[in-house]
């Protein structure tokens, strides 16, 4: 079997994709896997922020249309990048164990948030980590930062600012583990929904590839990224709002956390609940709901209003 893998051409989204290609090849000998890279929206605009191109799915929406015109075979996500809506005739069908899902702050110094010095620049391209920041620290000045971890990197080793915040995943895929400086703790910073998680996507009657991938799949990551979806889609969330949950499987159980904030930080609605792992959808629905009960709702239509104009 001849098996196409749709991917970004990122260094990051290439070695996820490669990581999936050799566990492919190794579980089925005689299969033959082709990467396909796919420029998307995303890679195209590197000279404005995210938020203020406006629209979801910035990331994957050129790679499903690959997938729907049967030009590949399967799609490998960073789950953080996938709208909370899937198009029509395309699942999700299996999500590999989860890599590390917390923020690292790294610097020159080795600063840990608490101890980064007042007014110190923070470069990040999130505006979840940015209010986040901005509420723990107002005191920060934090900075669009746009670019491949690479560039990012880069951008702080020549002074360009203090520190910068990147996703512990991303730099252990990468083989840069040394450079992450201090983990964010979840109760400072809670992470993306689907951080640190790949999710393999495929055509919905597409069944000879979806029993192929079947054994890639990580039955605990996969109720935990459901719960934080089903929080994301309730809320009506896009990619590059202040939106976060983390959801952690604890034998039968999941804990969820679930974050909404103002762009400047200086409101942050904040929840925690645990429930049974078979009802973590429900969990993260309900979620949701009671984060609307305290406001989250203006506080997103507000943001949507000035940052998301083709929303």
């Amino acid at each position: 079997m001849n098996l196409k893998i749709g991917t970004r051409g990122s260094p990051l989204a290439l070695a996820q994709s490669r990581w999936v290609k050799a566990k492919i090849e190794s579980r089925h000998p005689g299969t033959q896997v082709e990467l396909v890279r796919i420029r998307t929206t995303g890679d195209r605009i590197l000279d404005s922020p995210l938020s203020k191109i406006g629209g979801k799915g910035l990331f994957v929406k050129e790679i499903e249309a690959a997938l729907l015109k049967r030009e590949v075979h399967l799609a490998v996500h960073s789950m953080k990048d996938v709208p909370a809506l899937l198009p029509d005739g395309l699942v999700l069908c299996a999500f590999p164990e989860r890599e590390d899902p917390l923020d690292a702050l790294i610097s020159r110094e080795n600063y840990s948030l608490e101890d980064l010095p007042r007014k110190a620049r923070v470069g990040t391209g999130s505006l979840r980590r940015a209010a986040q920041l901005r509420h723990l620290r107002p005191d920060l000045e934090v900075v669009p930062l746009r670019g491949n971890v690479d560039t990012r990197l880069r951008k702080l080793d020549n002074g360009e600012m203090d520190a910068v915040v990147l996703a512990a995943a991303g730099l252990r895929r990468l083989g840069l583990s040394k450079r992450i400086g201090h983990p964010i703790s979840p109760e400072h910073v809670l992470p993306a929904i689907g951080q640190g998680a790949l999710g393999l996507e495929v055509r919905q009657d597409d069944s000879r590839t979806r029993d192929l991938l079947e054994f890639l799949n990580h039955d605990p990551t996969e109720v935990c990224v459901r719960a934080e979806r089903a929080f994301l889609k309730k809320l009506e969330g896009g990619c590059q709002v202040p939106i976060a949950a983390y959801a952690r499987a604890e034998g039968r159980e999941v804990r969820l956390q679930g974050m909404v904030a103002e762009l400047d930080g200086s409101r942050l609605l904040r929840e925690e609940m645990t429930g049974d792992r078979d009802r973590a959808e429900e969990m993260g629905t309900a979620m949701a709901v009671k984060l609307l009960a305290m406001g989250a709702g203006e506080i997103l239509a507000r943001i949507y209003s000035h940052t998301e104009p083709g929303r």
